[in-house]
């Protein structure tokens, strides 16, 4: 089988979705009563996004809010939630403009992945909803069969981002200098370290900040939303 020679990389929240998966699932999970302490689990999760909105938002201060919300449940318990995620609030949103844009990467035969800062349990039926065969995204710790409020190895966040698409070119046998072109499509100027080391950054429905570096760079600019924000306005 001949290497692809092109690549393709996604951000999913504000990117491809037009909606934090992280944020909806924590909002999903104490709104229907999910959430051991729902009050709580409502404010500390507009706290976290408030931090990240400010890009003052650590790996580890997410994960243990985050993370904590599937510790020590069983399995079975957190697939009903999952998948009561996905019906409820996923789907819904999943936009044809976003998912034409993925088709016509595969289409041309690049290789595809996800690479998010949210946690595997939420983005892997996410990944696999849209069409995607690979996901990178930060992992949660399991032991016994149940996960441990705790991020396995190094987070997909910032930096890690560049860290955990190496290694897994590197588990396919590749490089990212095999490659012609590389792109990264993404919203937020946390991932301006993947996007400074890819042939083709593109800034995708990009926040104030990441729209104003873009327009500096001559970075391509997307925005897939916009009838959604004409619908709203």
């Amino acid at each position: 089988m001949n290497s692809p020679q092109n690549l393709a990389l996604f951000d999913l929240d504000h990117t491809l979705l037009p909606l934090d998966s992280d944020y909806q699932w924590a909002d999903f999970l104490a709104r229907t009563g999910r959430a051991g302490d729902p009050a709580e689990a409502q404010r500390r999760n507009e706290e976290l996004m408030d931090l990240y909105n400010a890009g003052r938002l650590t790996a580890e201060a997410s994960a243990e809010f985050m993370l904590g919300l599937i510790a020590n449940r069983p399995r079975e318990v957190l697939m009903e939630w999952q998948n009561a995620f996905m019906e409820e609030v996923i789907i819904p949103a999943i936009l044809p403009q976003a998912q034409q844009l993925i088709d016509q990467h595969l289409a041309q035969g690049d290789l595809c992945a996800i690479v998010t800062a949210t946690n595997e349990f939420v983005t892997a039926p996410i990944a696999k909803h849209l069409g995607f065969e690979h996901l990178i995204a930060t992992i949660p710790e399991s032991q016994d069969g149940m996960y441990t409020g705790r991020i396995y190895g190094v987070p997909s966040f910032q930096e890690g981002k560049i860290t955990r698409v190496d290694q897994w070119l590197h588990e396919l046998g590749l490089r990212r200098d095999q490659f012609e072109k590389i792109w990264f499509y993404s919203d937020s100027p946390n991932d301006l370290p993947l996007m400074e080391v890819v042939s083709h950054p593109v800034a995708t429905n990009p926040s104030d900040r990441l729209r104003q570096i873009a327009q500096e760079r001559n970075w391509q600019i997307i925005d897939l939303f916009d009838d959604l924000l004409d619908a709203k306005s």
